[in-house]
């Protein structure tokens, strides 16, 4: 079935070629698009001590980008959640704690030299230990990833409404210690749970919204114009608001990209969001880049330009370096060897890299 063949290519399984669900691929590929182009922007506006038109954005952007990735990401977990627990940790554990410990090696591998300079190099190799605490740079998606899958399989004898409201209330908590793992779990894992426990609510939703395009065009339009203007006058911040604004974009995502299935349109941002571990781990390397090099010559003056060209080769790119390891026999990047796998894995083709 279609569902589960997104499952298998969300965890790197090996098995035979099956159908994926459209919309959530499209949907996939709109959050990956966006989380670059946060990086990318806000790297670019602080390195040049100025804000473009693409700030506008990232701010309308903000109350959503990240809520409904991890909503998404916890769709499909009612299928797989009833596995032993061997095979749950191999496929929703070490599988990504696989690739956070390779992409934070090359990531800090990059910084190393900037941070031994200003302090040294046992400094630097104390920061680099450090990162398996304090989830290093843009990684700290799939280090908290896993602990999501971990703790919704460890709740499972938990009503799962009490559930839900603690996950609620530690989202309007606003809970800040400075450990970002504890700080984002407490800010994003009511979207993960509610993508887990609201799932078929949420495929309803896709349906009425293929089933009803105008009227969906109609809800997505009133949507962009209350979320724009909460964010304009800075409502999405407060508490509550953030949380309704958290699922009302969620919703919105999910009902965009069923209309992009359903008329077949824009196709690149569903192959992104069939590729979107791969962009996520890799794109760090053609955005630092393209920043560095177009802030340093200097031959765009428009920080907005710069830091729409930055998000397009930071996406590109990223694409790009995934076949180039493949050819250079670097597999390992973006796809787990087998001395890494805890549970077996099922016979047949590779699905595709890292997902």
């Amino acid at each position: 079935m279609a569902s589960s063949g997104t499952i298998a290519a969300s965890e790197g399984t090996r098995g035979p070629a099956a159908a994926r669900v459209d919309w959530v691929d499209y949907a996939k590929g709109i959050c990956i698009v966006m989380v670059v182009m946060m990086h990318s922007v806000l790297g670019v506006e602080l390195a040049a001590g100025e804000t473009g038109f693409m700030h506008v954005l990232v701010a309308f952007a903000k109350p959503f980008r990240m809520p409904d990735f991890f909503l998404i990401s916890g769709l499909f977990l009612p299928l797989v959640i009833d596995r032993d627990w061997r095979t749950y940790l191999d496929r929703k554990v070490v599988h990504f704690a696989y690739f956070y410990v390779v992409w934070v090696t090359i990531q800090f591998g990059f910084k190393a030299p900037a941070f031994a300079a200003e302090t040294s190099w046992r400094d630097a190799g104390l920061l680099y230990l450090e990162s398996f605490i304090e989830p290093f740079g843009t990684l700290w998606f799939i280090y908290l990833l896993p602990i999501f899958f971990a703790v919704t399989k460890l709740t499972r004898r938990i009503p799962a409404p009490a559930i839900w409201l603690v996950a609620a209330a530690l989202e309007t908590a606003r809970i800040t210690i400075g450990w970002t793992a504890i700080d984002e779990f407490c800010a994003r894992f009511v979207y993960f749970y509610s993508g887990y426990l609201f799932a078929p609510y949420v495929f309803a939703l896709s349906d009425r919204a293929r089933s009803h395009p105008a009227l969906a065009l109609v809800a997505l339009a009133s949507w962009a114009l209350v979320n724009a203007g909460l964010v304009a006058f800075g409502a999405s911040e407060w508490k509550i608001v953030s949380l309704v604004l958290g699922f009302a974009g969620a919703c919105a995502i999910i009902t965009s990209g069923t209309l992009l299935a359903r008329a077949h349109w824009c196709n690149f941002l569903r192959f992104c969001g069939e590729h979107s571990l791969v962009i996520y781990l890799a794109f760090f390397l053609p955005m630092a880049a393209t920043r560095t090099l177009l802030l340093r010559t200097g031959i765009i003056h428009d920080i907005g330009t710069v830091s729409l060209i930055v998000t397009i080769v930071g996406v590109l790119g990223s694409l790009a370096i995934w076949p180039i390891a493949l050819r250079l026999h670097a597999d390992f990047l973006f796809e787990r060897p087998d001395a890494f796998w805890i549970a077996p894995k099922k016979a047949g083709p590779v699905l595709q890299a890292a997902e």
